[in-house]
């Protein structure tokens, strides 16, 4: 029997150049301004997807790698998605939006008054997708850590933020104006953090969440930490995994023993898997598209090799083609995960050429080699997953352009709802509600 999923989408390339690089990028929309993102996530509500993730890098990398996030806009220029967040929830009703949040250089008591104003403000449909970079320290006069040290920054950062977040204890909240009183200052209490990491003294001069409970917090990362902290602190895993059963169960399993070590339960944590199907009309389009994908010249190769080299903050087109990737190009703050899926599936010292290509060629939905496939193959995988592997639903992964969500969207969602795996309509909660009614 059919299992109903949660469905969101991964607005990939974050506040910036939408369709860039696309023939729609000709219709004129100008990406500074909300309109854009207002009609492609009122769509979104309307197809019944729970939440967009807003990507986000605050930094346009270092003097070695500026040229290669600037050229093809992969990696910038980006606007703040915070700042973009109200004009969405002012157009929409039901869907819960989820900016990126850098732990590594936004003070917690800023973030957590940021995201109890933008609770309130959205009757709870706020989320924080909680990222632990550090590359970019230096802009705010700080000092890159390694990946392990910028986990366990992030895992007092969240800690304290949700101290803050419950710095108003029951009752503290008054609000009565027979007697005048709005607040009781003794059910509010003074929270003094002296972490490793951070020092600050509250508590929150914001309101309490009451019934809206509290801004949901969304982490990526696949390495042993990034799931760690999914499993013990994070109400959504964004997650990334080759797409068969056994792998998604695996993955789903050490994230859901990390949530049983902190004392949480399996019902605690969603995990869902970020994807970006190719959806073509017809079995045999799918056919030639990968066909024609097979033997990537090096033009193809070139843009993956761009593409990646944004999201590791190293610049692979420097480097030989013909000769194994090093470990050691790679600064310590880059994500494991990142570059564990560069490597995915080929041999450890496979050259880059053969990693790139692996990229670069394309495989079937209807057999499990790939993601291109109809809308009726992309739902065969959503419902073979809910049911085989216990999944709780995907991340759609694309441009936030109106084009781009309709043109995927268009044929996927009416083949959905007939087999009972989206959601027809919302509930009278926020986000969480979204997220936890099933």
């Amino acid at each position: 029997m059919a299992r109903l999923q949660h469905l969101g989408w991964f607005f990939s390339r974050g506040f910036g150049p939408q369709g860039w690089g696309h023939p729609h990028h000709g219709w004129g929309d100008d990406w500074t301004r909300p309109d854009l993102y207002v009609r492609a996530v009122q769509e979104l509500e309307q197809a019944g997807l729970d939440l967009v993730v807003c990507e986000d890098a605050v930094s346009l990398g270092d003097p070695r790698t500026l040229d290669l996030r600037v050229r093809a806009a992969y990696g910038g220029p980006k606007h703040d998605p915070l700042l973009l967040a109200p004009y969405l929830f002012a157009a929409t009703r039901h869907i819960g939006v989820v900016p990126t949040v850098n732990a590594g250089i936004t003070p917690p008591y800023l973030a957590a008054r940021q995201a109890a104003t933008l609770q309130h403000l959205s009757a709870g449909r706020f989320g924080i997708n909680l990222v632990t970079d550090s590359g970019s320290a230096r802009h705010v006069g700080l000092q890159p850590v390694p990946h392990g040290v910028a986990y366990d920054r992030a895992t007092e950062w969240v800690d304290v933020v949700r101290e803050l977040w419950r710095s108003w204890d029951d009752g503290a909240l008054v609000a009565d104006a027979a007697t005048g009183r709005f607040a009781d200052g003794g059910r509010i209490r003074a929270l003094e953090h002296r972490g490793e990491h951070f020092r600050l003294d509250g508590p929150l001069n914001a309101l309490p969440f009451e019934s809206l409970g509290e801004p949901v917090v969304v982490s990526p990362g696949g390495s042993p930490r990034g799931l760690a902290f999914a499993g013990s602190r994070s109400d959504v895993q964004l997650a990334l995994a080759p797409l068969d059963v056994a792998s998604v169960r695996a993955y789903r399993a050490r994230v859901l023993a990390a949530a049983a070590e902190a004392g949480r339960e399996a019902g605690d944590v969603r995990v869902l898997f970020v994807v970006k199907p190719e959806l073509v009309a017809s079995a045999e389009e799918a056919d030639r598209v990968v066909a024609a994908s097979r033997t990537p010249g090096e033009d193809v190769l070139r843009a993956v090799a761009l593409a990646w080299s944004s999201d590791l903050e190293t610049d692979l087109t420097a480097l030989p083609l013909d000769e194994p990737l090093r470990d050691d190009v790679f600064a310590d703050h880059v994500s494991r995960g990142t570059i564990a899926g560069l490597r995915a599936g080929a041999d450890p010292d496979a050259p880059l050429r053969e990693l790139l290509a692996r990229k670069a060629r394309k495989g079937r939905l209807a057999d499990r080699s790939g993601l291109v496939g109809t809308a009726q193959e992309f739902a065969d995988l959503v419902e073979e997953f809910g049911e085989d592997a216990d999944n709780d639903g995907f991340l759609l992964s694309g441009d936030l352009h109106p084009v781009t969500v309709h043109r995927f969207l268009d044929d996927l969602v009416p083949v959905l709802r007939r087999r009972g795996l989206l959601r027809t309509s919302f509930g009278r909660g926020g986000l969480r509600e979204n997220l936890f009614d099933f």
